[in-house]
């Protein structure tokens, strides 16, 4: 047994290969991760009865067949994420942004808010509960619906399922008002549908050029960029800028940076402001 799932070695050429693809169609840089591939998709190869990195890649790139694609993708990066995540963030989004925009929207009463790179969905429901905790009563006169979208169909349909292990520092009062704990798991927790229904997931590439009808006033893109070379994450920015209401926020992770750029001023840690 240990034998048969012994990791394959992947040629230089087929290296080259798998990192060009990768690179020009989901902006990802894997040109340092050789150890990482062989590692990670070894044995899901040989499960699907490829004998070598070769013949898989042939069939990949000549099919583009959307669950190898998939398989890839989600053996390659890392889908981890939880509720509160860097909770400054939020601190910030709810004492600074959501006043200044309850004040710009007074009048259409819409916000428009884009979780990019979702993944299993934790983010976006966070912001949606952090939204009706900062409306409260007035929730239902405002169009707050959050735009969230991943790559990956495997975690989207997690985040549409709604079901987690709330983690043990999440506020008891949010666990009663905001999730259905399952009769059968006391550890099991749903998402509850008014929060659920704030939240629209859809799959998105963000190499893809951003056409959405509104402009945002804020995107979270956190722990996304860490996987892009410079050039992707200029290009990214930038589209993000375009896409972008006036005075929008963009909110990346501790560990990422935007460099220098002349697009946003930094606003607090890994908060931006459009300029």
């Amino acid at each position: 047994m240990e034998m048969l799932f012994r990791d394959m070695t992947i040629t230089d050429a087929d290296f080259q290969r798998l990192v060009q693809f990768i690179h020009q169609n989901y902006g990802i840089d894997l040109s340092k991760k050789r150890q990482l591939i062989t590692s990670r998709l070894s044995h899901s190869l040989k499960m699907k009865g490829y004998q070598d990195f070769k013949s898989f890649l042939e069939h990949l790139f000549t099919t583009k067949d959307p669950q190898d694609l998939e398989l890839v993708l989600n053996k390659l990066t890392t889908n981890y994420t939880y509720f509160l995540r860097e909770k400054e963030h939020f601190t910030y989004l709810q004492k600074t942004v959501f006043p200044e925009l309850e004040r710009r929207h007074q009048r259409d009463k819409v916000l428009s808010i884009w979780s990019a790179g979702c993944s299993s969905g934790e983010e976006p429901y966070t912001l949606s509960i952090y939204l009706k905790e900062y409306f409260g009563a007035q929730a239902a006169q405002w169009d707050t619906r959050i735009l969230a979208t991943d790559i990956s169909h495997q975690a989207l349909a997690k985040a549409k399922a709604a079901v987690y292990q709330p983690p043990a520092d999440m506020p008891s009062d949010w666990l009663r008002r905001y999730f259905v704990q399952d009769k059968n798991d006391a550890r099991a927790y749903t998402v509850a549908q008014p929060i659920r229904d704030n939240v629209i997931f859809r799959t998105f590439n963000l190499m893809d050029p951003i056409t959405f009808r509104l402009k945002f006033d804020v995107i979270f893109c956190r722990n996304v960029m860490i996987y892009f070379d410079q050039d992707t994450r200029n290009g990214l920015i930038r589209r993000f800028y375009d896409a972008m209401a006036p005075n929008g926020y963009l909110f990346i992770s501790h560990s990422e940076s935007l460099g220098k750029t002349p697009l946003f001023q930094m606003m607090a840690p890994a908060v931006y402001r459009k300029k």
